[in-house]
């Protein structure tokens, strides 16, 4: 694998950036053919640069039949695309310890003065939220806004049915010691986002999963 310095390289050219996001926005992994026709480049052009990305540690390869036939006549299994786990020190996907950092810090000084930390880490990470969702200008649906927020602090929201799953946890090394509190700011910063942009008919709540973030966005029933 290459180190980190070189990986972001990799990712300076603007075509080997659109095919690195096409599949990590892909939790089942993609093969060459499909990623080459949406990111409209030909297949051997995709397949030079996926490869690279699998050489510098972005990606990772298997081999199935995408097809889901077996047995003779089904051909030989494709070579398949995933985004690789682990976490880059020069941050790809984008992590927000600045966010989690501002968070902690102001709920911890508030403590010292006499307030309860598990109040005060919860309402500083639902300000934070708010505070985003409302410097948004964008406009559009409740899912669409929220997305566009969520994904500049790194979330990378994927729409899903009626909601939207957030594939990666900004704060994910911190999460991984500490999940359960970590947990609990995600949760009441993504709920800010939403109160800050104003969402009436869409919510935050935990679902946690591997390879992702602990919070689901969704509409809730009976919506106008």
């Amino acid at each position: 694998m290459g180190d980190a310095f070189s990986a972001i390289g990799a990712l300076a050219d603007p075509l080997r950036r659109r095919l690195y996001e096409y599949v990590a926005g892909r939790d089942d992994g993609v093969g060459r053919e499909e990623v080459a026709r949406e990111v409209g480049v030909p297949p051997h052009t995709a397949r030079f640069h996926l490869d690279k990305l699998v050489e510098e540690g972005l990606l990772t390869v298997e081999h199935r039949r995408l097809s889901g036939r077996t047995g003779p006549g089904a051909g030989r299994p494709a070579k398949v695309y995933r985004r690789a786990a682990g976490e880059l020190a020069v941050s790809l996907p984008e992590r927000g310890y600045d966010l989690v950092g501002r968070v902690f810090a102001a709920a911890v000084e508030r403590s010292l003065e006499g307030a309860p930390l598990p109040e005060t880490l919860a309402e500083e990470a639902r300000q934070a939220g708010r505070r985003d969702g409302t410097a948004y200008e964008g406009k559009g649906g409740e899912l669409a806004r929220s997305a566009d927020v969520l994904a500049d602090r790194g979330y990378e929201p994927t729409r899903v049915g009626d909601g939207l799953v957030l594939r990666n946890c900004p704060f994910d090394a911190l999460a991984r010691e500490h999940t359960a509190l970590v947990c609990g700011v995600n949760h009441d910063y993504v709920g800010g986002v939403l109160d800050g942009l104003g969402c009436d008919h869409t919510s935050a709540r935990l679902d946690p999963g591997p390879d992702r973030c602990c919070v689901r966005v969704e509409e809730r029933p009976g919506r106008a």
